[in-house]
């Protein structure tokens, strides 16, 4: 298989822009445990690029952790949080001026459209990886290139999604549990709109929600983007065509039409303010409502994928952590990744991030975070059904470019706008087509 080719940029950017244990794998480096000075001249700096976290608690503890190895190391670490969707554009300019943070926190399957401008960091993840009971299959998918046999990124975690749910609007239009169809998840969605509660969805360009939604639907009606191969586009098939059809129904019938413009921080504004009634999103709603919306809160549950002929199946937000090619300071940043993975210090981290985030590694899934409130069980078990985009390829560089263009979404997107199922489908298969190079 071909090496991956420059990054087209240019093409990128139109996607993305459009959007407003053990000691060995990551104590403190053995340069300290072993009593000697720092290795590295005063004054170096390791800038960390990373976004601004939906659970804003996590972002306090990363920083803390940042500063007490900065200060251990005799270095200082500077933190930059920044929009989620500026980072891929943030990243691209990086590369391709050779100027930039030494350090990238970046989302989904980026690091293969990046793949030229990293360091490969096999010997940090593979070691956490051993460590702490071995990555599930899609942060490995979208961090590893099946391609070099490096790894792009560390693995860090992967953003939990489910339904949220107002448990007395459910009831009133006869639902005492959620939906286990897609059928049943349309009738209950066309009962509740009847009454002032549509359902939620986004169809916008931004990176987390609207490719969340596209992705699953298609796969647990029979669709996906490629064959095994990794070249061979087969989206236009019957079980896109229908996951399609039924979308465009239930955009009337049952959701709120302000999708198209939504962002990821869309739906959450609506559902707390009582505006809909179900949304696909991770929990961090749950958490604002509890401090602040205690009606909402006290009404709200979570809820699993409906079923759709082929089955259920999740598109999970990864994240992932780059060292760049053109830092000065790549073994530092190494060693920072190791620091703040290992065990003691990333438990912190995710005990703040409660049920937000799912650690890539599989030791953690009796985590006693799980279960500390049975409302949010759910998330823990998603992960297992989670397919990478570019399925049922390989994770690559042209899967991450379809994505970063809104493919999947935009298909959508141009269904619920007037465009009949069929012809939306062979738009966006001419577009897979164009990507891959098929």
């Amino acid at each position: 298989m071909a090496k991956p080719t420059s990054i087209d940029r240019r093409t990128f950017l139109k996607g993305t822009v459009a959007a407003t244990g053990a000691a060995a794998v990551g104590g403190i480096p053995a340069i300290l445990a072993a009593g000697q000075a720092p290795a590295y001249a005063k004054g170096t700096k390791l800038h960390y690029l990373m976004q601004l976290h939906f659970i804003p608690a996590t972002d306090k503890v990363f920083m803390d952790q940042a500063e007490e190895f900065g200060k251990q190391m005799g270095v200082e670490v500077v933190v930059e949080r920044i929009g989620q969707n500026d980072v891929p554009i943030r990243a691209t300019s990086a590369v391709e001026m050779k100027s930039g943070p030494d350090i990238i926190q970046i989302q989904n399957n980026f690091p293969h459209l990046l793949a030229n401008g990293v360091v490969d960091v096999s010997d940090v993840a593979e070691p956490i990886g051993k460590a702490q009971g071995g990555y599930y299959d899609l942060p490995r998918a979208n961090a590893f290139s099946a391609e070099s046999g490096h790894w792009l990124a560390v693995p860090h975690d992967v953003l939990s999604w489910a339904w949220n749910y107002r448990e007395s609007w459910l009831q009133e239009v006869g639902y005492n549990k959620f939906p286990e169809t897609w059928e049943q998840f349309r009738d209950m969605g066309k009962k509740l709109k009847a009454k002032g509660h549509p359902v939620g969805c986004a169809f916008g360009h931004s990176t987390n929600d609207p490719n969340n939604y596209c992705y699953a639907l298609t796969w647990c009606f029979g669709g996906y983007e490629v064959e095994k191969d990794g070249k061979t586009v087969v989206l236009d098939r019957k079980g896109t065509l229908e996951a399609l059809k039924l979308n465009t129904v239930m955009w009337k019938e049952a959701m709120d039409e302000g999708g198209l413009s939504w962002d990821d921080a869309s739906n959450n504004r609506a559902f707390l303010a009582s505006s809909i009634s179900v949304t696909g999103n991770s929990p961090s709603i749950y958490p604002v409502a509890r401090d602040k919306f205690p009606d909402v809160y006290r009404d709200m549950n979570h809820a699993p994928m409906p079923k759709g002929p082929a089955g259920r199946f999740y598109q999970l937000p990864t994240i992932g952590v780059m060292v760049m090619k053109y830092s000065k300071n790549q073994k530092l940043a190494k060693e920072f990744i190791k620091w703040f993975m290992a065990k003691e210090r990333y438990e912190k981290w995710f005990d703040t991030a409660d049920t937000f985030a799912i650690p890539p590694t599989k030791m953690w899934y009796d985590n006693p975070v799980w279960v500390r409130d049975r409302k949010n069980v759910v998330f823990r078990d998603v992960i297992k059904d989670a397919r990478w985009p570019g399925y049922a390829g390989p994770a690559s560089r042209r899967a991450s470019e379809a994505m970063a263009k809104y493919i999947l979404v935009d298909m959508f997107a141009k269904a619920i706008q007037g465009t009949p199922p069929d012809e939306a489908l062979k738009w966006a298969t001419t577009e897979l087509k164009k990507t891959y190079g098929a």
